[in-house]
This record gives C-alpha cells, sequence and structure tokens, in this order.
C-alpha cells in the first residue's frame, strides 16, 4: 500500500488517475481540493479534502506519512508558481519520498519553444526549482511525467474516456482536416491516451527503484506525414490547410476579444489560433517527449495511434505491418458496433495508401492567416485542455 496525496484533485487528468489507483485497492489517497468535497463522490480508498493550498503549516501536516506528491495543477492559474513551490516545500518537510510536478504534457524541449506556448512557462521555473533543491544533495525524488498530447483528442468531438473532454486539435479525424506548417511532414508528436497516462501513474507509485527526473510516457510517437498516411489508409483523407511559419510568427496580436464575453465563433477562433502556436510548437520539438517509463516498464501494451484510430473511425484497419511501417497495402474493414460506425461491408478489402507528393505539392497561398492573441488572453481556454 502507498498513501498518496493528489494536488488539484478533481480535475479531468486527476479523476483518471485517482479511479486506476483505486481499482488496485490498496492505496490511501489524500485528495486535495479547492471546491466542496461533498460534490465529489465517495470512493473507496479515498478522502477528499479541501484546501487553499495556502498555508505551508497545513499542507505540511496533510503530507504526513505520505509517500508521494501528484500536483496536477494548471500552472497558469498558479501565479509565480508560488503554490507548486509551497506544495515541494512543504512535501520535503513533512518527509515525502516522490513528487510529480504539474507537466503532464510537452517534453524537454519545451524550454526553446516557450515564444509560441507562454503558458506553459511555470512548468520550466518549477523544473528549475527542483533541480536546485537537489543540487548539493537529493531531499526529494521526483519526476517529470510528460506525456504529449492526449490522444483522447483524435476521437473530437467524441470522448473516449470518462472524464477528461475532447478538444480539437491539428488533426480532426471527424472533419477530416488538418492545420500544418509548410515543411512539417517530419515534425514528431508523441500521442498518449489519458488511459495509459493513468497506467503508468499506478504502476510508477509502487515502482521500487528511482524515479527518473525526466519520466517520458511515449504512447505512440508519429510524425505528420505518417499521420496523414493513416487517414488516407482508413479512407478517410485530410484536407491540410498549410500555414507558414513566417505568418505565425509576424501575426497581430493585438486583435484579442475577452473570453468571458466571447461568442462561440470567437471562442473557437481563439482555439484555432492556438492550435497555430501549438503546431509552431511542434516545430521545436516540444510534443516529442521522451519514453523513460516504457523504459521501466517493457510489459506495459500501450495503446498505439493506429488502435486508437480503429475505435473512432467507422472504417478499420487491419495493418499487414504497422500502420506506420514501410508497406502500403492495409487491409480494410468496417464494423458496425463502434459509436459512429457506418453500414458495414461484408467482406475485407485492399487498400493502396496514397504517398505523400500530393500534400507535398499542395500549398494554397494564405493571404489572410487568422492572427494570434495575446497569450494572456488564450493561456485560460487553451492551457486548460493541453496540460
Amino acid at each position: 500500500m502507498v498513501k498518496i496525496a493528489i494536488a488539484a484533485a478533481s480535475g479531468q487528468l486527476a479523476r483518471e488517475i485517482i479511479d486506476k489507483l483505486v481499482e488496485a485497492q490498496k492505496h490511501e489517497i489524500i485528495a486535495l481540493v479547492r471546491k466542496d468535497p461533498a460534490q465529489l463522490p465517495s470512493l473507496p480508498g479515498v478522502k477528499w479534502i479541501q484546501t487553499t493550498y495556502g498555508d505551508k503549516s497545513e499542507l505540511v501536516r496533510l503530507f504526513q506519512g505520505v509517500e508521494t506528491v501528484l500536483s496536477l495543477f494548471p500552472v497558469h492559474f498558479d501565479v509565480g508558481n508560488a503554490t507548486q513551490k509551497r506544495l515541494i516545500d512543504a512535501a520535503v518537510e513533512a518527509g515525502v519520498k516522490r513528487f510529480a510536478p504539474s507537466e503532464w504534457a510537452t517534453g524537454v524541449k519545451l524550454e526553446s519553444a516557450l515564444e509560441y506556448m507562454p503558458w506553459y512557462a511555470g512548468k520550466v521555473e518549477v523544473a528549475h526549482y527542483l533541480e536546485n533543491l537537489n543540487k548539493e544533495k537529493k531531499v526529494i525524488e521526483y519526476s517529470r511525467f510528460q506525456v504529449g498530447v492526449f490522444m483522447d483528442y483524435l476521437g473530437h468531438p467524441h470522448q473516449t474516456s470518462k472524464h477528461v473532454t475532447t478538444v480539437p486539435v491539428q488533426f480532426n479525424f471527424e472533419k477530416q482536416h488538418a492545420t500544418l506548417i509548410e515543411g512539417s511532414l517530419d515534425d514528431v508528436v508523441v500521442w498518449t491516451t489519458v488511459q495509459d497516462i493513468a497506467g503508468v501513474v499506478a504502476q510508477a507509485v509502487e515502482y521500487k527503484g528511482e524515479w527518473p527526473a525526466i519520466g517520458g510516457i511515449s504512447g505512440s510517437r508519429v510524425t505528420n506525414g505518417e499521420m496523414l498516411r493513416l487517414g488516407e489508409a482508413i479512407g478517410k483523407p485530410f484536407t491540410v490547410d498549410w500555414l507558414k511559419m513566417e505568418d505565425i510568427e509576424s501575426g497581430d496580436m493585438t486583435n484579442a476579444v475577452d473570453l468571458r464575453s466571447a461568442t462561440p465563433e470567437e471562442t473557437q477562433a481563439f482555439l484555432d489560433s492556438a492550435i497555430r502556436r501549438i503546431s509552431a510548437a511542434i516545430s521545436r520539438g516540444a510534443y516529442d517527449v521522451t519514453d523513460e517509463w516504457n523504459k521501466i516498464l517493457p510489459d506495459y501494451q500501450f495503446t498505439t495511434v493506429g488502435d486508437f484510430v480503429k475505435k473512432i473511425s467507422p472504417a478499420l484497419c487491419d495493418c499487414n505491418d504497422s500502420i506506420f511501417g514501410r508497406i502500403n497495402v492495409f487491409n480494410v474493414f468496417a464494423v458496425s458496433d463502434i459509436r459512429a460506425a457506418s453500414e458495414p461491408v461484408s467482406t475485407p478489402f485492399s487498400l493502396v495508401c496514397f504517398d505523400l507528393t500530393p500534400y507535398h505539392n499542395a500549398r494554397p497561398a494564405f493571404s489572410k492567416v487568422p492572427v494570434l492573441p495575446a497569450a494572456a488572453q488564450v493561456r485560460e481556454l487553451v492551457a486548460k485542455h493541453f496540460g
């Protein structure tokens, strides 16, 4: 049994992790929340505790006997990262063995992409804070759980997990639409399902060895070009909006709206704008996360993008080799017992995957690329979903 404290425990990813930990039926979970615990479900082994996180002595008391603290704060709400630093200091004082900061997204190359994703600056600052704490001697073990993009977002608008709602990302299978930067076909994104994130965390809290400081979880490492191939392979080719990097970098950042009073159309425009920024960050390698936890847990079976899309697409592909392998011929068939499935075909048939030449040659002119909103006004909407 492990006694675990979870900060921001009512968040969507936190709830997925809690459910997985509860399945083990052997952990004691201190679930810290700002809201009234009466609003939250009764779960075996889980104690919901209301806190403001503002009193360090209270946190020290709550952390007595705790082995692991998991932080799942949206960092953009933590002004000056004061709350996370207070959590870390309280954990050290209480003798907590392990701490997981609020990462749960980008990888180690985030710092070089902060100009596009300033709402994630707190992740970098907290990482440096932990490094400095252990500079002279190790005072707390920690792991930065870095997972890439939630693979579940590829299912938008269909919810594919119990708690995490989806948002459109650069690839929208439902609308067969993609938003990419010219020349980005080899850019890499790691996609990991929230179920796999929770599954790895559940094993990590019981792991007897030392946690890796960089804790990459790599569900499926896929290039943009491979994702376009997947769309072709399952009979849902993407229409691609090709963006120019210089348009993203030089976009007018003054034409912003107040999200509190924004119309649905304006809100969608902001999300579209954020996708462009995130695409630029991807070009810097921000979402090409490492695989430390994959190596520690070699028997864990991760969901691949190909397998995930089989579940959400009316046309499912039974590949002769990996969907992202070197061969181009796939057996494709439809199944009627999945969400939004169409009429099934009676027999498998062959589909030759298109090569990427059309995408290389298709370069529509963008005379009016939507402008980027100011970071302060987009972060509340976007960082919540991508953190």
